[in-house]
């Protein structure tokens, strides 16, 4: 912790806390961290940052959350409150909930709604658990599936009309008259008694010659056998990432991902509307007022090489900046404000003012804002820098 006198800490090991999800993977996160695999249950994220629902802990017995806290200057720099990315690793082995989150202006009314209404902020039924908006990046670590956005609803209708049922065909005539919220609001108030017969209708459709599409939707069938929201993924842009490549999800985007492990940087927020594959609160009329239904072409993002060596995806959010390092030859950063480091293969030193910490796969260091010189970073391995963009 900075103590403003010239003995500040340069780097903050951090000991990042695994979430259990019933979606992760048993494997991925143990054979990234080098532990015994299968791990006894399901790993889904690896969470690195100050969020309050989990932070990082930094040697002294402490976390980062209370650190910040207590030296907000010092960790953080002048005029920020809280930092405001959250890095993870996620471990997909069965698809993530659809879901939404929303843009600032969204989740400010909403959460002081909610605030006003004296819903507690632990409640299932609560959606706004902060004021932030979530804009999001995953990294594919290995092939990554996600669903994002709304396909042009004729794209849509071809493939509800390729599988050649009688809801669906029917889903379809909704949708050409309608648009991408007409039909998400049939399959929301689809009778719960007909579900299963609908999502039959994709599990077990017999076709020439499907589209990835349709293999995705009946792979999910699998796992939610009676949940409308099979059927909406077939309303949804399928991206295939390649390792290397990323994906934006802007807020108001409806997405979810399929499987797949990622390195993920989003706003330090747990703002969550949900639209289905889920056993969690769905407020479907929060979720449509929330959701911007034009149909868009989600873009697959390569990286630039930045001056100092690092590799960029570029994004419009304002909240986080994630760079990957290759660090032959040593990369050398000047330090405008936090940053993490992760290390994903290999391993990487990382020094600042007379300080080195060696990371190995799944380890991560903090730097504060406060700290002598610039950030070295060399070795044979290859990691990431969350950080906030200059001009944020």
């Amino acid at each position: 912790m900075s103590t403003g006198t010239g003995t500040q800490l340069q780097l903050h090991r951090l000991d990042n806390p695994i979430r259990d999800y019933a979606w992760g993977s048993r494997t991925a996160i143990a054979d990234l961290q080098g532990r015994p695999s299968p791990a006894p249950g399901p790993e889904a994220e690896i969470w690195i940052g100050a969020h309050p629902a989990a932070p990082s802990r930094i040697p002294g017995g402490t976390d980062l959350l209370t650190a910040i806290e207590a030296d907000r200057a010092g960790l953080l720099g002048p005029g920020n409150d809280r930092l405001p990315f959250l890095l993870k690793i996620l471990a997909v082995a069965k698809p993530l909930s659809i879901q939404v989150h929303p843009d600032p202006e969204q989740a400010r009314r909403g959460f002081a709604r909610e605030e006003a209404l004296g819903i507690p902020l632990d409640s299932p039924t609560r959606n706004y658990r902060d004021d932030w908006p979530k804009p999001e990046l995953v990294y594919a670590v290995t092939a990554f599936e996600a669903l994002c956005g709304f396909r042009e609803p004729e794209v849509s209708a071809r493939l509800l009309r390729a599988l050649d049922g009688s809801r669906l065909r029917r889903l379809a005539e909704i949708l050409e008259e309608g648009g991408p919220k007409a039909a998400l609001d049939a399959l929301n108030a689809w009778p719960a008694a007909d579900r299963s017969a609908l999502v039959a209708e994709v599990r077990d459709a017999e076709v020439s010659a499907p589209d990835p599409a349709h293999r995705a939707a009946a792979s999910i069938a699998a796992d939610y056998p009676d949940d409308p929201g099979v059927v909406a993924s077939l309303l949804f842009n399928l991206i295939a990432l390649q390792p290397g490549q990323a994906l934006y999800t802007a807020p108001r985007t409806i997405h979810a991902y399929l499987r797949g492990t990622a390195v993920e940087i989003m706003a330090s927020s747990d703002n969550v509307l949900r639209g289905g594959l889920t056993g969690k609160h769905i407020d479907k009329a929060e979720l449509a007022a929330v959701t911007d239904f034009a149909p868009t072409t989600p873009e697959v993002l390569e990286p630039s090489t930045l001056p100092t060596g690092e590799e960029l995806y570029a994004t419009p959010a304002t909240q986080f900046q994630l760079t990957r390092l290759r660090p032959r030859p040593p990369i050398s950063i000047p330090v405008p404000g936090p940053s993490a480091i992760l290390c994903l293969e290999g391993t990487l030193s990382v020094a600042r003012g007379g300080t080195t910490e060696l990371l190995t796969p799944g380890q991560a260091v903090f730097v504060p804002y406060e700290g002598s010189g610039p950030l070295v970073i060399e070795g044979d391995g290859v990691g990431f820098r969350a950080s906030v963009p200059e001009s944020a």
